[in-house]
């Protein structure tokens, strides 16, 4: 029984080096199996500390109010730990500022870095200048909140697009049957926006300009979460990604 066990430990040590004689690799040792689970675990460290306020100390936010900033990390976050998305970038869009401000922003969580800046429409019955109502169902012309996963881009009446999951039932979970999506709009022009007192509003799509739509879309489509905030009691007290 000895001479067995000896040869069988023997055989997993064997097993656990590979010769350079027999494939020309090198022996795997412990401690660079322990180096690479550090590594490992340093990635993933990495990426779950992107929705930590202070990971972003020293990046550029933009003009964010970093209140809505912090609500849209917290919101990410919970979607990631829910196993709803697992996002490369995350979208915010403001709409408690008026259409002729500057109120979305494109951030790439792996680097921490903003990508876009811009203004964006809202849905002509949501309000003028500045939305104030805010809708889910179909035909309302309106916009609405809440946390969305971008999905597929396609060519559309608009050009190229980008189609949005709405994640938050009563809120937005009927973007699709909606069309609600991302897309480029001659009626989103600043110079307009200063000389008629607001931007060209939408059907409720969150449209951008079309100098950087494709762009836009292209960074953000196949996964990653667009927030759409505005300070509705009910949809931030009952929200499952706020709570």
């Amino acid at each position: 029984m000895k001479k067995l066990t000896t040869v069988f430990v023997a055989g997993i040590l064997v097993c656990a080096a590979s010769s350079d004689a027999f494939g020309g690799k090198t022996a795997v040792h412990a401690d660079e199996l322990a180096i690479s689970a550090t590594h490992e675990a340093a990635a993933t460290s990495a990426d779950a500390s992107a929705f930590e306020v202070a990971s972003w100390d020293t990046a550029d936010l933009g003009r964010v109010d970093s209140s809505v900033f912090e609500l849209a990390l917290s919101s990410a976050e919970k979607a990631v730990e829910l196993g709803d998305a697992d996002p490369t970038t995350l979208t915010v869009i403001d709409f408690s500022r008026p259409s002729t401000d500057v109120r979305m922003w494109v951030y790439d969580l792996r680097a921490r870095k903003l990508l876009f800046e811009e203004h964006v429409a809202h849905g002509r019955n949501s309000g003028f200048n500045l939305p104030t109502k805010f809708s889910n169902q179909p035909d309302s012309n309106m916009s609405s909140l809440g946390l969305y996963r971008a999905s597929e881009a396609y060519i559309g009446k608009h050009g190229y697009s980008l189609r949005l999951d709405g994640l938050e039932a009563g809120f937005n979970d009927r973007a699709r049957e909606r069309a609600i999506v991302i897309h480029g709009a001659d009626y989103v022009n600043e110079a307009m926006a200063q000389s008629q007192g607001r931007l060209g509003r939408s059907l409720g799509c969150p449209a951008v300009r079309p100098q950087i739509a494709h762009k836009l879309i292209d960074a953000v489509k196949n996964g990653g979460l667009v927030f759409a905030y505005y300070p509705d009691a009910r949809w931030l007290k009952t929200s499952k990604y706020l709570s």
